[in-house]
């Protein structure tokens, strides 16, 4: 459990400045070094989560639910204290960060980018591992969101989003087409390849849209098997 002083009573969580979305930025920072590790958002409910188990949970906006940093990976945050700043409209949450590092591309920070575009610092541990056990699809979207905020030289996700809507769209089609060409022809092996073609530039098309996997997971639920109809 975090050490409750200077943390938000009950009635204090209740009374912090949300946003009309219901959410408050959240500044994670290492308790020991003052390095600041992330930034995050919480809605009342993540908040007494985070303070009832003492590890940070956050919502994600994208995939509209609840989650605790590092459930996948290991790399666990242990709250130590919480404070929220003069407007009561960010809180900053000092840790004892677990594991090599906070961020998913596998350095320490998630700041490690410089405003002229260059990397400030070096990636600590593999991404790999540090995802081991989260589901692919999951993982793809969380790499494809990576690869659209930062714009890496040479990646394929980069230019294809560069190009726009229209191209990516235009490979949906593309895959889905060879798909159904593999699928004529009974070869297993092809199918299996232009599958994985697919899924991963519908992915990329659900990203650029701001459709979230948990979404169309409603939308498969709503349909399962014996459900009767409306």
């Amino acid at each position: 459990m975090p050490d409750l002083e200077n943390n938000p009573s009950t009635d204090t969580v209740q009374n912090l400045k949300y946003g009309p979305d219901g959410l408050i930025p959240a500044i994670v920072q290492e308790d020991g070094t003052g390095e600041v590790l992330m930034m995050a958002y919480m809605n009342e409910e993540s908040l007494r989560m985070t303070l009832e188990k003492g590890f940070t949970h956050f919502w994600s906006r994208s995939r509209k639910k609840f989650w605790m940093k590092g459930e996948s990976s290991g790399h666990v945050q242990e709250v130590k204290r919480i404070l929220y700043d003069c407007d009561r409209d960010t809180l900053l949450i000092r840790v004892i960060q677990k594991g090599p590092g906070a961020c998913h591309t596998g350095h320490r920070s998630c700041f490690f980018t410089g405003i002229e575009g260059k990397e400030v610092g070096k990636a600590t541990f593999s991404v790999d591992d540090a995802y081991r056990g989260q589901p692919i699809l999951e993982r793809l979207v969380d790499i494809i969101r990576e690869r659209l905020k930062t714009r890496p030289e040479g990646s394929y996700v980069s230019s294809l989003m560069e190009r726009g809507r229209e191209a990516i769209l235009k490979k949906v089609g593309e895959e889905a087409t060879e798909v159904v060409l593999a699928g004529a022809q009974g070869d297993r092996q092809a199918m299996i390849r232009e599958t994985a073609d697919l899924w991963f530039h519908t992915l990329v098309a659900l990203v650029d849209q701001g459709i979230a996997l948990e979404e169309v997971y409603d939308e498969l639920r709503s349909r399962r098997p014996g459900k009767k109809e409306e």
